[in-house]
């Protein structure tokens, strides 16, 4: 079943706080599901189809590029094979294997902008004032 059909429920069984913006994909554009946030005082922030009628000049691209950046990390972290076939057997193993993912994947991040940031033009004359 997708999880078109289930927006409302999705929105029902979140965390014990309001959220201000409810994320999606162009999957989720429908008048319902707009409307779903907005009666729960949530922001949509789901792009419109190409086809929709209607549509508002304004739309929320810094908070929708915010969803694409998480869903980048969650693909950076399903690289990792035990993370993504689910191999472990209990929450507990699975949550270690989920942080130490999630700290290779920081150290990578960190490592490569600082190298990055040294190959500038001008980067020797900044390392050595330092």
């Amino acid at each position: 079943m997708a999880d078109t059909t289930r927006f409302e429920t999705l929105l029902d069984i979140g965390p014990d706080i309001t959220p201000r913006a409810a994320l999606g994909d162009k999957g989720y554009s429908s008048k319902a599901n707009r409307a779903a946030t907005r009666r729960r005082g949530i922001a949509p922030v789901i792009p419109h189809k190409a086809n929709e009628k209607n549509t508002p000049a304004f739309f929320a691209k810094a908070l929708y590029k915010a969803r694409a950046r998480i869903e980048q990390g969650f693909g950076r972290l399903k690289r990792f094979k035990r993370v993504a076939l689910r191999c472990e057997k209990t929450a507990q193993n699975f949550r270690s294997i989920v942080s130490f993912a999630a700290g290779l994947c920081l150290i990578k991040f960190v490592h490569t902008t600082y190298t990055a940031s040294y190959a500038t033009p001008g980067a020797e004359k900044r390392i050595l004032h330092e």
